[in-house]
């Protein structure tokens, strides 16, 4: 590229030559006399001075000089003057050509200043509207240097984060001396800029406090545009800094009041059984004028409530393994049916008064889930069906492969859900409204939101559909994995 520049600019400087020798022998064959070629070599120079600069345009002004006097000032042909008055015309047109070409080199440089301060004003807006529509902040940061290598048209660029100790850079991994040297800067809490490396950088700062430091190449960027950009850089890291302090206290505060909530809860479900149990043991431990039907039905409470406590603890302890990220998912291959069959022997007792319909659409292959995790879910809303449909009612059971997932659904005849209770059954806590039909359901709300968390933990996802009076159904699914059975040898 440095020998094609030199080349070009060799031609130029040839070229506006050639004109100006163009321009005499034109001006002796039309006859002109000197005022005439005076006003056209000094045309001749203002063009030079507009299109080639300061340094071309004297040397045309020179050239013009020499041919204004050899060819229009007597003696003619000659170098030497005649007279004072030639002298003072000579001295005139040089002066007229200097003074010409360095005003019309300072518009020139103007010109340029104004074009170049406009395309910095243009690029400058351009990276204030990609930060304005970048939604993620932690992901605005590190696009930062990215952005910025290309709305300005840079080798590299690269962003030092002071509180994280972090780099981010648009090229390869930076050089030891490069990371130093922003550090440095940080730390010294320097505005100005600096090089090193090849590498031109400048602290960035809000207020009086180091937030990092913008390094780039080539040093391309005035100060003004450097000090432009690095303030809105600046803003950003802080921007998202704040972001992630604010995220991580919501997230204290959203965890703090769960756990209120569920101790809440569990204190509020867990006294009830634990106070029928208590009565009904009192009662039997008495035994005064109670027949065996009444201690029969009494040891039928302690066992029925019993059996809702130990509902009640498996649930918390199911919601603290999820809060806690500690669900894992170990996929084998698997039937569906065989996983139907597992999860309605283990909710059996609910079942009982219900007509249960298992439908497999297709070829029952075995696909790679984990049936354990698979049987829960199954089992909450198997459960969940029995309460909400009548004794008698049918509960279906079916399973389909829909492109790359696998496909459960838990029908049942029931009561349905209410419009308004549906955008939220799967929120943590939230029972939904209590009719007559459903007060003998009592539960901490957790179910549904488990569901919820252990297809999320599965790759997978859970929908619900309801029309009042005629049931409701859901529909969950989790990628569908197949391979090939091992070949024994």
């Amino acid at each position: 590229m440095g020998i094609w520049k030199r080349s070009r600019e060799v031609l130029r400087w040839l070229g506006v030559i050639l004109v100006a020798i163009t321009t005499t022998f034109l001006l002796v064959g039309l006859g002109a006399n000197a005022t005439a070629a005076a006003l056209v070599f000094l045309v001749l120079v203002v063009w030079s001075a507009t299109q080639a600069g300061i340094g071309l345009s004297l040397l045309i002004a020179i050239l013009c000089a020499l041919f204004f006097d050899y060819y229009f000032l007597p003696p003619f042909r000659t170098l030497r003057l005649a007279t004072g008055q030639e002298w003072v015309a000579l001295f005139s047109f040089i002066a007229s050509c200097v003074v010409v070409a360095r005003v019309a080199e300072m518009a020139r440089r103007q010109t340029r200043q104004a074009e170049q301060r406009r395309e910095d004003v243009e690029r400058l807006y351009a990276l204030s509207q990609e930060m304005m529509l970048h939604e993620d902040a932690a992901g605005l940061v590190r696009d930062l240097p990215r952005l910025i290598h290309r709305i300005f048209a840079l080798d590299e660029v690269v962003i030092y984060i002071h509180d994280q100790d972090q780099f981010h850079t648009s090229g390869p991994e930076l050089l030891p001396s490069t990371q130093a040297t922003l550090r440095a800067l940080t730390s010294g809490m320097n505005p100005t800029m600096a090089g090193h490396g090849g590498v031109t950088a400048m602290a960035l700062t809000l207020g009086l406090r180091p937030v990092g430091a913008l390094g780039w190449h080539p040093a391309g960027l005035s100060r003004e545009v450097a000090t432009a950009v690095s303030a809105q850089v600046a803003i950003a890291l802080t921007r998202a800094t704040a972001i992630e302090t604010s995220a991580r206290l919501e997230a204290a505060r959203e965890g703090e009041r769960l756990r209120a909530a569920l101790i809440d809860s569990l204190t509020h479900e867990l006294r009830t059984p634990l106070t029928s149990i208590r009565a009904a043991a009192t009662t039997l431990l008495q035994g005064e004028g109670l027949d065996e039907v009444s201690r029969l039905d009494l040891a039928a409470i302690v066992d029925e409530e019993a059996s809702r406590l130990d509902s009640l603890i498996g649930e918390a302890v199911e919601m603290a393994e999820i809060d806690a990220n500690v669900v894992q998912v170990r996929a084998v291959p698997q039937h569906t049916r065989a996983v139907f069959d597992q999860a309605i022997e283990e909710s059996r007792k609910a079942l009982t008064a219900h007509r249960i319909a298992v439908e497999v659409e297709g070829a029952d292959a075995p696909a790679w889930f984990d049936p354990h995790l698979l049987s829960r879910v199954l089992r909450h809303l198997l459960e969940n069906a029995a309460v909400y449909t009548p004794e008698g009612g049918r509960i279906t059971l079916r399973s389909c492969r829909r492109g790359n997932r696998l496909e459960f659904e838990v029908e049942d005849s029931g009561q349905g859900i209410d419009p308004i209770d549906l955008p939220l059954i799967f929120d943590k806590f939230y029972r939904g409204k209590k009719g007559a039909s459903t007060r003998k359901k009592k539960g901490t709300g957790m179910g549904l939101a488990i569901v919820r968390a252990i297809l999320a933990a599965h790759g997978g996802g859970i929908e619900a559909k309801s029309t009042p009076g005629k049931g409701a159904c859901f529909r969950f699914w989790v990628p569908l994995v197949e391979k090939e059975p091992a070949v024994k040898g």
